[in-house]
């Protein structure tokens, strides 16, 4: 693989913002695509792992997973971004990571731009709203 991958839940209001600041605001050489439109198999990755976390495959096969992924994903970026993504691996600080990231993965849709869609699984999500997102016919 070429270039490093950023994988995101692209169903999740709260999400898409997120990998919007990233795309706007720190200056990284991954992709950063939600993992519906991503070519999960090509990735080594399953649909499971994708809504669990935040998914980071790199150029080279490394791979990591939420605030490990989010390091990852702050290590390939500018310098200033870089320490942030060293401070992130630092042992206290990742053990305190993985508790405020899965809280935060629980709460999304309470978190600023969270809908009521970030709160459903995959498969709920698409009974209700379909593949694309959106409500589909009722019965």
């Amino acid at each position: 693989m070429e270039t490093s991958t950023f994988v995101y839940d692209g169903d999740c209001a709260f999400c898409t913002r997120c990998a919007q600041f990233i795309e706007r605001r720190i200056p990284t050489g991954a992709r950063v695509v939600p993992w519906q439109f991503a070519d999960l198999a090509a990735l080594g990755l399953t649909e499971a792992e994708c809504e669990e976390a935040v998914q980071w495959v790199g150029a080279d096969g490394s791979r990591a997973a939420g605030p490990d992924a989010i390091a990852r994903l702050l290590g390939d970026s500018g310098p200033l971004w870089r320490v942030a993504g060293g401070g992130l691996r630092l042992p206290p600080v990742r053990a305190a990571a993985w508790p405020a990231y899965r809280w935060v993965a629980r709460n999304r849709h309470r978190l600023p731009g969270g809908t009521a869609a970030c709160a459903l699984p995959q498969e709920a999500r698409e009974r209700l709203y379909g593949p694309s997102g959106r409500p589909g016919p009722t019965s």
